[in-house]
């Protein structure tokens, strides 16, 4: 089978993680690089042996058969550089959050759909070992049927330290780390009834909100809180780890720091630790979310390829920025949000 040869669009910080990631891979060739600032992307072209630069993504489209596009960008470029690809038939991923609002999200939807080009959000979270490990236990049967569950991702990290353009969104842990948390939650319950949500905004230093805590009614009839905090100085520092506890019928399965894994059921507790895969260009702070990295380009590879099923398509994807707007919507005019009621025109 031919290299799918595929371009990045952004090298900023993210890109020092997805382009060696995209390289640990067979069957993928990266053949150029844009980026508005040119010396960026020479600089990485270089460090991994990439042929092509480019500060113009037009002239990119034009120059290079490309089969895919891998778009790292801020996020109020995402709509630009996806619909300017699917016009070009070439097949995009976004990395997450796929729109800075709602109706850019539904507008990239479309225009992929229009132009009939693949549409992949690259949305990495749920292809973290330890998560993948918990939804294998659910899937197992381990404790029965889930009844409860708590999801929390809380952190005293600096993260704008190397992403200072996240202190300027508007909307932030939301779109941020939301995005992730609540696309974990519809990987391992299913989708969503209904959801109340608060905010809280702690750094002044900051324009959005660095606080949000969600309650959500699966359509399982599970309930679920999600708490997410950037704000959080706790006794043990979790950054960047996804904690979670849940309750079932026979038993409950708990993720707890340092990727433990523990299974408690009438006959007791299994405790099993659950590792990421380390690589060498992975940042040891950012550790199980690189591994994931890889994990997530290999699925999206081998849908490209044929051989097998994308989990995080756009259409996927999107039903995860529904419950991103409704939280919005929801801490907005503090009331309760019944998803099949919420309507792209909200």
């Amino acid at each position: 089978m031919k290299n799918l040869r595929g371009a990045v669009i952004g090298c900023g910080f993210w890109s020092n993680y997805q382009i060696p990631a995209w390289l640990e891979l067979e069957g993928v060739q990266l053949v150029a690089l844009y980026n508005r600032t040119l010396s960026k992307a020479d600089e990485l072209a270089r460090q991994y042996n990439i042929p092509s630069t480019y500060n113009n993504a037009g002239l990119l489209l034009e120059n290079e058969n490309l089969d895919f596009i891998d778009i790292v960008t801020d996020v109020d470029t995402h709509f630009f550089f996806t619909e300017m690809a699917a016009r070009k038939g070439i097949a995009v991923i976004c990395q997450k959050p796929m729109a800075p609002g709602f109706e850019e999200a539904s507008q990239m939807i479309r225009a992929c759909r229009h132009a009939d080009v693949p549409f992949f959000i690259h949305e990495n979270f749920r292809w973290q070992l330890p998560i993948r490990k918990v939804k294998e236990a659910l899937d197992n049967n381990l404790i029965g049927k889930p009844f409860k569950a708590k999801v929390s991702f809380c952190s005293a990290f600096p993260v704008f330290d190397n992403q200072p353009a996240l202190r300027e969104l508007e909307h932030f842990i939301i779109t941020d780390i939301g995005s992730h948390l609540l696309d974990v939650c519809r990987f391992l319950f299913g989708e969503v009834e209904s959801l109340y949500c608060q905010t809280q905004r702690i750094n002044a230093n900051i324009k959005g909100e660095d606080v949000a805590n969600v309650f959500l009614k699966m359509k399982s009839s599970l309930h679920c809180y999600v708490e997410m905090s950037y704000a959080s100085l706790l006794e043990k520092e979790s950054f960047p780890e996804t904690l979670m506890l849940i309750e079932g019928e026979r038993g409950s399965i708990q993720l707890t720091h340092h990727f433990m894994l523990k299974i408690t059921t009438p006959e007791g507790t299994i405790d099993t630790l659950i590792e990421p895969k380390q690589y060498r260009w992975a940042d040891k702070d950012y550790a199980v979310v690189h591994s994931s990295i890889v994990d997530c380009n290999r699925n999206i590879l081998q849908a490209l390829q044929g051989q097998d099923i994308a989990e995080t398509t756009g259409a996927d994807n999107f039903e995860t920025v529904k419950l991103v707007w409704a939280c919005y919507e929801s801490a907005k005019n503090n009331q309760v949000i019944l998803l099949d009621n919420f309507k792209e025109n909200y």
